[in-house]
């Protein structure tokens, strides 16, 4: 958005927003990446910070606490993040995708509990899916969330859970009755010091080494019945037609990211020293960052295209899994071979393209496998 491409969607509001978002994160999250790395999560005032500048849940309407604009804002607030090349602040999870579910599901009572303060930064949102043996299929869920009395006793574990420390309002897929996808239901637990919830150690990740992702465990975690985000059994069609949203952020951020490694191995090659003239003046080097621009074009074209029918409530679930398969496969080629231009110092974490090859691993796994994107592309054929 800032290298002559201009998205079909793009207006000067949502150009200002762009711009509120990367002044945000210049100024409030990339100096502070390296002390993230070592904690393994943002600080709180991090969130708040974001909160007040009104950049998080800027899709909700105002009577929420939101900013009252539609899936654009995040669109462009998503990108700038990935532009920058910041993975630290888990922006998808906690507004993307947790204070959604609360808006979409939830009921008149719960958003007011729940969303001004997700969207102040207060509370900070997680969605507990993944299991110690369950990855992406959901349907074998063993974590239950028994009835008793005038709530549910939630019992089980969940892994690599992003924003696992911080979160305040957690929402759990668990069994509430038999087997197969008609027994899960989405509970939420509420509270940063809740009985029975035990939050691990942070996960040591080959990347994304400034987000809190740990295991969970509870054990007799009580919940009152409200807690409960629709109705019993409903869970794994709220997650079918939630997903498509999660598959088209990380496709946002993945696009992003390439398109600035790009960026950053033309600018290198140009300064480096090699064979009498610059790494730029070998047209091998050339002809890869050509290539790697090309591809990141075609994707972002691709991606421009599912944002607007997201934007119109047309992006299906077949081309969501389309744009997340592709976006995310290509980051990681164009990652790899944006390193290899910067040879060692390419291995060095001090360096952004070290990082974003990093984090571009896990991209291809999480919102669902790229495995699992090919079988529900092919079922579409």
């Amino acid at each position: 958005m800032r290298d002559g491409y201009t998205p079909s969607w793009l207006d000067d509001e949502l150009r200002d927003v762009g711009a509120m978002a990367r002044s945000f994160f210049t100024h409030s999250v990339l100096p502070h990446q390296e002390r993230f790395s070592r904690q393994h999560r943002v600080d709180s005032e991090t969130w708040l910070d974001a909160g007040r500048q009104g950049l998080l849940c800027p899709s909700l309407p105002e009577e929420c606490g939101g900013g009252g604009g539609s899936f654009l804002h995040e669109a462009v607030i998503l990108w700038e993040q990935g532009r920058l090349g910041d993975d630290s602040l888990p922006y998808a999870i906690h507004s993307t995708i947790v204070a959604h579910y609360v808006f979409r599901y939830g009921t008149e009572q719960q958003r007011r509990r729940w969303l001004p303060r997700l969207a102040s930064g207060e509370l900070v949102g997680a969605i507990a899916m993944t299991e110690p043996t369950t990855g992406s299929d959901l349907k074998t869920i063993r974590t239950t969330a028994t009835r008793e009395d005038a709530g549910y006793v939630i019992n089980g574990a969940k892994t690599f859970i992003t924003n696992g420390s911080m979160a305040g309002l957690i929402l759990v897929v668990a069994r509430t009755s038999g087997p197969g996808a008609r027994g899960l239901s989405l509970v939420a637990v509420e509270g940063t010091d809740v009985p029975g919830l035990t939050r691990g150690k942070p996960l040591h990740k080959i990347g994304q080494h400034g987000q809190d992702t740990r295991e969970l465990s509870f054990d007799q975690v009580r919940v009152p019945a409200d807690n409960l985000i629709g109705g019993e059994g409903e869970s794994f069609g709220q997650l079918m037609a939630q997903l498509p949203q999660e598959r088209l952020a990380i496709a946002i951020g993945a696009v992003a990211q390439a398109d600035y490694a790009v960026e950053l191995a033309v600018e290198y090659a140009k300064q480096r020293d090699a064979f009498g003239g610059t790494l730029w003046d070998l047209q091998n080097t050339r002809f890869v960052l050509a290539d790697c621009a090309t591809q990141v074009l075609a994707a972002r074209t691709f991606l421009d295209h599912c944002i607007s029918l997201h934007n119109d409530g047309r992006l299906d679930a077949t081309t969501a899994s389309q744009v997340k398969l592709l976006s995310t496969d290509m980051l990681f080629s164009v990652a790899d071979r944006c390193l290899q231009v910067f040879g060692g110092y390419g291995y060095i974490l001090e360096y952004p393209i070290a990082r974003i090859f990093a984090g571009a691993r896990v991209q291809r796994i999480y919102g669902g496998a790229n495995e699992v994107m090919k079988e529900l592309v092919a079922r579409a054929l």
